[in-house]
């Protein structure tokens, strides 16, 4: 990839830069900086207000192309426009799992008529998507599924528990993987159904989590229904749609994650700078590992969303994605784990003696403890290198399970 900056890349730039420091003031000036993750509880409605006016402006679906509705920007383009947006500290989104990965979905495997009903309202954030794969014994293991789902008349009813299901709560859709061929095993025999979250037969529970937050859930299905229509792709096939929509989770937003993570740098470094730790040279080394290491991580990351913008690495499997998963999310868990070394015996204690209240640097300890076990575990990871990357023999497993 060339990263020099074209005039048209440098106006585009400027135009995003210039925009979000014109609108991000007033009422908007003081969600900066909220949400994400381990905070998505942090005003929730007024996050939404803001997308949507991201919305009307044109400020989402940026790499959607155009007969879709987006603005079909270049790979570098939004790069540009992930970090800008990050730059600017504004708010986390509130449909991540719609825009950048459902949406980009439907596009390449949903038929006209879903395309057609679900873009739009994903485009102006009207409806809200959660994802339905993990289930209590199928998690980092996805074709280990056991939800079920069958076909009756026009509707498909369907039955079983998905679990650290992000955002359900608040969400009023769910795309779900569920077994839709009776006796099927592993891989086949499964579809990627659209389902409704508000009708009877579905219960949602959230999980409270240890920075006291409950973004995840537990959502059980009973006899719920969707139309025999919200499948995408061919009935039990899912599996290729799945793994498809995987891909797109390190795609090309994650370059603006690196730009939230300079920011977590710099602040545990004028902690240290302030409490005096950083005249501890074991501190100051650790400090300027991370520095390093995260430079180098932007630019793997850039070469890996090239290879696979030019076809040489796959979006669902290769080895690009599976490295940078990798390397960000053991570098974000000791980030939280300097963190706390910094900020010594203040990092034991709550922030407030009324209750349950972290700061920054203890919710970035906690929740990063996470980063190397969602969206793709670091065994999973190194699996998919070994065995599709450098053609190792699969593990062995038990007679049946693969």
């Amino acid at each position: 990839m060339d990263l020099t900056e074209s005039s048209e890349d440098r106006a585009f730039r400027e135009e995003i830069r210039t925009w979000l420091a014109d609108h991000l003031v007033g009422e908007w000036a003081a969600l900066r900086g909220l949400g994400g993750p381990g905070r998505e509880h942090e005003a929730h409605d007024e996050r939404l207000a803001w997308n949507r006016l991201l919305a009307e402006h044109g400020w989402t679906g940026v790499g959607w192309p155009g007969e879709h509705g987006g603005r079909g920007l270049s790979l570098w383009q939004q790069v540009i426009f992930h970090e800008e947006y990050a730059r600017s500290a504004a708010p986390a989104g509130v449909n991540h799992l719609g825009e950048q990965l459902l949406g980009p979905t439907l596009i390449a495997f949903g038929t006209a008529a879903q395309q057609q009903r679900f873009l739009p309202e994903i485009l102006a954030v009207r409806e809200l998507w959660s994802q339905g794969y993990s289930e209590p014994g199928a998690g980092s293991d996805l074709a280990a599924v056991q939800t079920r789902a069958r076909l009756e008349g026009d509707a498909w009813v369907i039955d079983g528990q998905k679990v650290w299901t992000s955002l359900a709560h608040l969400s009023d859709w769910c795309f779900v993987v569920a077994r839709t061929e009776p006796g099927s095993q592993r891989h086949r025999g499964l579809s990627f159904l659209l389902v409704p979250l508000d009708q009877p037969g579905v219960e949602v529970r959230p999980i409270e989590q240890l920075t006291g937050g409950s973004e995840f859930n537990e959502v059980f299905f009973t006899g719920a229904r969707t139309d025999a229509d919200l499948v995408v792709g061919e009935p039990g096939r899912g599996w290729g749609v799945a793994m498809g929509l995987l891909g797109l989770e390190r795609g090309v937003s994650t370059l603006g994650q690196t730009v939230g993570y300079e920011r977590e740098l710099a602040s545990v470094v004028q902690r240290a700078r302030g409490n005096g730790r950083l005249d501890d040279p074991l501190v100051r080394d650790e400090l300027a590992r991370l520095t390093v290491e995260l430079s180098v991580i932007r630019s793997y990351a850039l070469r890996a969303l090239a290879l696979v913008d030019s076809g040489s690495d796959s979006a669902a499997g290769g080895g690009a994605g599976s490295i940078f998963k990798l390397a960000w999310a053991g570098w974000h868990r000791r980030l939280g784990e300097v963190a706390m070394q910094v900020a010594g015996v203040d990092g034991l204690l709550a922030a407030s003696a009324e209750g349950y209240d972290l700061d920054e640097h203890q919710r970035l300890f906690l929740f990063s403890r996470a980063d190397t076990i969602y969206g793709g575990s670091d065994e999973v990871q190194r699996n998919i290198l070994a065995e599709r990357v450098l053609g190792l023999p699969r593990d062995p497993s038990p007679e049946g399970t693969r």
